[in-house]
């Protein structure tokens, strides 16, 4: 019998690398006592946010009904609260019992892909994506199939691309917009055409929006769900970017578009539901408050706002470079850079690993995100604009040695041959 406790099969193409190796190496030089700056993961808290207080306030002066488990689809105010904002939209047909809280959107895409996938379903998932989703396709049996969004097509998909990949054993398209890991706001008319080509193949339709407030400039957000009718729309969003509160812990998923067709898909959902008993139930009484309430996010991302500053910041620090390309985000919290390879022939992770060891900051290469690419690393914009000049500092003091000559590749390899220790 072998002594080696070996992990499940299923977990053999499962990636998180935006938590992965290099994580853990940062992690391992903090404690070490180095200072990182860590631009790897979009957690408002970490970089001085803070929830609304009408939020906090909410959740202590229901304390005292939180104590019981509630009903598996979350407490009917919050649910109610999201009925409210769909309808506001524009979006048709939603009721209370069409919308389920959870642990997070990431337990929901979990659960809406366990509910649907037989083994070997089929998902379309963008590339860039994030990389949760192809995970949880994996995890459920099911096999994740990325249309392209291409950084010279602004990052946007190309319907005609996305249909072609569909087969027989395609079950649903996965659209993310506004876009993490590249800020892309998907104009209409694209969102229009994905729309008709779902209902032609009677694919669901997962809208990931978790960002749907979070717009730059003239940025306009189109609601999914405003335009699939012909087919099941589930439009999933949550407390965690809009209202900084990741670690609250609470998403919602409501369903719309052809309902009655999908009874018994929605009924096995409830069932996984049940099986969790229920999602936190102190965080749901948050969420009326959160959508019925002031929208501070937009002071954030107006001209002025942090948000906004930062992104400038990268932006320009980018244009000022004559080694990193970037189409500007639209929305949400990130910008996907690129290395010109023309200029400077550099991998993505090798790039990131020295960037890590010797400048101490901490970015995620495009790898993560399921590109076929390497040339490309993602950035949040949450640190503050001059914390932001420094990091880009740091990169250019990289590039420029890079481009010398001088670039130290014994750095990327005590950064491997430390990896492995966490395995």
């Amino acid at each position: 019998m072998s002594d080696t406790l070996r992990p499940s099969d299923s977990l053999k193409n499962v990636r998180y690398e935006i938590r992965g190796r290099l994580a853990r190496r940062a992690h391992e030089m903090e404690r070490m006592g180095h200072e990182i700056i860590s631009l790897n993961i979009g957690n408002p808290g970490l970089f001085g946010f803070r929830t609304p207080e009408t939020m906090r306030l909410a959740m202590i002066e229901n304390l005292r009904e939180s104590e019981a488990y509630c009903h598996q689809k979350g407490i009917f105010p919050a649910r109610e609260a999201v009925v409210m904002q769909q309808q506001a939209r524009g979006v048709q047909g939603v009721s209370a019992e069409e919308v389920f809280i959870g642990n997070g959107v990431s337990e929901l895409i979990d659960l809406v892909l366990r509910a649907l996938l037989n083994d070997g379903d089929e998902v379309l998932v963008p590339s860039p994506d994030y990389p949760l989703w192809s995970a949880a396709v994996t995890l459920n049996r099911g096999k994740a199939v990325h249309y392209p969004c291409l950084p010279e097509n602004g990052f946007l998909p190309d319907p005609e691309v996305v249909e072609s990949l569909i087969t027989r054993r395609t079950r649903a398209i996965v659209i993310i917009n506004p876009n993490n890991p590249t800020g892309a706001v998907y104009p209409r008319a694209i969102l229009e055409r994905l729309a008709r080509i779902a209902e032609k193949h009677g694919l669901v339709v997962f809208a990931d929006e978790i960002y749907d407030q979070i717009l730059y400039d003239d940025a306009q957000f189109v609601p999914m769900a405003t335009l699939v009718h012909d087919t099941l729309c589930a439009t999933m969003s949550g407390l965690s970017k809009v209202y900084r509160a990741c670690g609250y812990r609470v998403g919602w998923v409501a369903f719309s578009g052809r309902l009655r067709a999908a009874a018994d898909y929605l009924g096995a959902l409830e069932l996984l539901s049940s099986l969790r008993l229920c999602s936190n139930v102190p965080a749901q009484w948050a969420v009326q408050t959160a959508l019925g309430g002031y929208q501070s996010i937009r002071e954030l991302t107006a001209p002025g706002g942090r948000l906004y500053e930062s992104r400038a910041v990268i932006t320009e620090a980018v244009a000022a470079s004559p080694f990193l390309r970037l189409q500007a985000p639209r929305g949400a919290l990130y910008a996907f850079i690129g290395i010109d390879t023309d200029v400077l022939p550099v991998d993505d992770q090798s790039f990131a690993l020295d960037l890590l060891e010797q400048k101490h900051v901490l970015v995620a290469p495009g790898v993560s995100f399921n590109v076929p690419y390497r040339n490309h690393f993602r950035v949040t914009n949450l640190p503050d604009a001059a914390t932001l000049r420094t990091v880009f500092q740091r990169m250019g003091e990289l590039l420029a040695a890079y481009a010398s000559g001088a670039r130290e590749s014994p750095a990327s390899a005590r950064v491997v041959e430390a990896s492995t220790r966490f395995k």
